[in-house]
């Protein structure tokens, strides 16, 4: 009989268990009546009722990684890709959000195994592919969701970088570079960086180089270093929030299962947040939009979850699919009836707004206002990411010209597309 164990640090958040249905999860009493508890998710509200399968699996799933990663991991460690829980039992001591799956999870970092030269971080860059999380080791145990390879590492105030070990909190999320996809670490890094530029909210992220592999740091957003010690914040992403499992995370896929709309989405956050929040996720759609982001599924959006509410999440995975030929230029979100972001006009922003219950001139006024600013920071983001330990590289440059070439034909569109309803649209940019 499972009978998994989930914390919050120290703290018995509730238990696993499965009977003929299913796993299913029932909250500790005392979690449920603790001061300033959390649900682990919007689903899954506080109460002392068991959630059954159909509403926990789904959200479980959505921890573990994906595709071949998820696959390597079922083969190294004797499960099937397909036991979510005995996977999570194995790997869940630290993943996205607050919770700690099977063991409780440390705040301090006296369990940080040091890597101590760039050549002992490469030959772990290189292994990763084979050994997904370092699955296996001793005292190893995460999980992040996703396809792409990666790492929750920890690095000290010198710099250094650690495999946290038995609970101990990790403080960022390590991404090697991509061999199929040239220049990811720098692609990824200058989105972010433009981002925050723009005042998107975005993780602070840096390069890095070991041996002849880059790799990006990106600071975990659901991590504090408070007094002395790491919290944990909780988070899910929209796949969670909305009941899909990950495998649905694309408006249109396979799966039998309709992934999450933009429609959906805004509902959400307009049922469970403060309006300001509608107005972050809008910043969000229309940046993946103008950074040419063909891949903004719905796990690719979170939600940060407290005691005291719900709020969005920072930007975060955002690329420019634009520079790469291999890649699809279509969106993974319509924008009223298109999903390609060059041809894009003022109709279909606000047939996205009809749709997503929101201001249509308020629409149009901030794609004109975003697209300004991205135009006029993409310069210093460049320089910015060229300063950062891993250097400079060529698709820095193709990438401003993308965004840059994106901004101005938004604009342009959507002045052709207010006749009698002009929008000023003059170019700040430089040259």
């Amino acid at each position: 009989m499972v009978n998994l164990p989930v914390y919050f640090e120290q703290r018995l958040v509730g238990r696993i268990d499965v009977d003929r249905n299913g796993p299913g999860f029932t909250y500790d009493p005392g979690w449920v009546a603790l001061r300033g508890s959390f649900p682990i998710s919007i689903t899954m509200p506080l109460k002392a009722d068991r959630i059954p399968s159909d509403i926990f699996l789904p959200w479980a799933a959505n921890l573990l990684p994906e595709s071949e990663q998820l696959r390597t991991l079922g083969q190294l460690l004797g499960l099937s890709r397909s036991d979510v829980i005995g996977l999570l039992s194995a790997i869940g001591g630290d993943t996205a959000g607050a919770l700690s799956i099977g063991q409780p999870g440390r705040t301090a970092t006296v369990q940080w195994r040091s890597l101590e030269t760039p050549t002992e971080l490469e030959r772990l860059i290189e292994g990763l592919p084979n050994k997904p999380f370092l699955a296996g080791e001793e005292g190893v145990s995460m999980s992040l969701a996703g396809a792409q390879t990666k790492l929750a590492a920890a690095v000290d105030e010198a710099g250094r970088i650690s495999v946290p070990l038995n609970g101990s909190p990790s403080t960022h999320i390590l991404k090697p570079d991509v061999p199929l996809l040239s220049g990811s670490v720098y692609n990824e890094a200058f989105c972010l960086t433009l981002a925050r530029r723009i005042n998107i909210s975005a993780p602070h992220v840096t390069t890095g180089r070991a041996g002849k592999r880059t790799y990006l740091l990106v600071e975990r957003y659901d991590r504090r270093y408070q007094s002395g010690r790491w919290r944990r914040l909780h988070q899910e992403d929209y796949c969670q929030a909305l009941g899909r499992p990950p495998a649905a995370k694309y408006e249109s896929n396979k799966t039998g299962i309709g992934g999450p709309t933009l429609k959906e989405m805004f509902a959400l956050t307009r049922r469970q947040m403060p309006p300001t929040e509608i107005l972050r996720l809008l910043d969000m759609v229309i940046f993946n939009v103008l950074a040419c982001n063909t891949d903004g599924h719905a796990k690719n959006y979170s939600i940060m979850i407290r005691g005291n509410g719900v709020s969005l999440a920072p930007a975060y995975d955002v690329m420019c699919g634009e520079v790469w030929e291999n890649v699809t230029k279509n969106l993974v979100h319509k924008i009223g009836d298109s999903n390609r972001g060059e041809q894009l006009e003022a109709k279909h922003w606000r047939q996205f707004a009809r749709e997503c219950g929101l201001n249509p001139r308020q629409v149009l006024d901030r794609v004109n206002t975003l697209a300004k600013s991205v135009i006029s920071e993409v310069a210093a983001a460049e320089f910015e990411v060229a300063a950062m330990p891993a250097g400079g590289h060529p698709i820095l440059s193709h990438m401003r010209q993308a965004i840059v070439e994106r901004g101005r034909l938004l604009l342009e569109q959507l002045q052709e597309g207010v006749a009698g309803e002009p929008i000023n649209v003059e170019d700040s940019a430089p040259a």
